[in-house]
């Protein structure tokens, strides 16, 4: 029996309602409440569509931005158990998303679901509160097996990442993108999405200056003489989809 990869969601989501990103949903109290957080319309209603088929889950939300799943925690946060978190969404994206969240609300579980199966995302993410952590190529089985087991106090890892981070740990393999801050990270991953110097102040409360300082500080620390250089360097370690050249400057 073949088994479903969450990739394939994009072909059955079937009559998924796509009117909006938020759907709420009724169901028992006992049942386990899920926010899917994903900025693809598909891939946020295909996994809503095969989770809604499964006993004692309940999608509560879909939301597409870091921003929103912070703000669905602020009004359900009684009725949100785990979040499916994206990494790479406009704004703040997954790992300040993560951060805050855990922060915040530690009693929710967060599991991240992403294609950074390697490089020093899943490792940051880990340490900075996630719980769970899938690849968009792992089994729908395992998805509902690490929503179980994460909204039950564990943690679950799938096995080619957890093969990954043990690799990460050996002498000699630390990258070029441990040696930036969490801010710092966030601001090139921004950078990344085409976002302007007065687009990140904003989203980030911060002035125009601050975040210029932060885009010549990324330059010099990774050895960089344009932004670029500096996405196609962050790529190449691992941290931003191949497609994020998608609709912005540095197609």
């Amino acid at each position: 029996m073949k088994h479903l990869q969450l990739s394939d969601t994009l072909l059955i989501c079937g009559p998924c309602n796509f009117s909006g990103s938020s759907v709420h949903m009724s169901g028992k109290a006992s049942n386990i409440g899920v926010l899917v957080v994903d900025d693809h319309d598909l891939v946020r209603h295909g996994f809503a569509s095969l989770l809604a088929a499964q006993d004692g889950i309940e999608v509560v939300a879909q939301v597409s931005s870091g921003e929103a799943a912070i703000e669905q925690c602020r009004l359900h946060y009684e009725d949100i158990d785990v979040i499916l978190m994206d990494v790479n969404m406009p704004g703040i994206g997954g790992i300040e998303a993560t951060s805050r969240i855990s922060k915040q609300w530690p009693d929710i579980g967060i599991i991240i679901i992403t294609v950074h199966a390697d490089g020093p995302i899943p490792k940051r993410l880990l340490k900075g509160g996630a719980k769970g952590y899938l690849t968009k190529g792992n089994h729908v089985e395992e998805m509902v097996e690490a929503i179980r087991d994460v909204h039950g106090g564990g943690r679950y890892i799938a096995k080619d990442i957890a093969q990954q981070l043990a690799l990460s740990m050996l002498p000699g393999q630390d990258s070029i993108i441990d040696s930036l801050s969490k801010r710092e990270l966030l601001i090139l991953m921004m950078i990344a999405q085409g976002h302007k110097n007065n687009e990140i102040a904003k989203t980030l409360n911060i002035s125009p200056k601050t975040v210029s300082t932060y885009r010549a500080r990324l330059h010099e620390k990774l050895g960089v003489k344009s932004d670029i250089e500096m996405v196609h360097l962050a790529m190449k370690h691992g941290i931003l989809d191949g497609d994020i050249f998608n609709n912005n400057k540095y197609i």
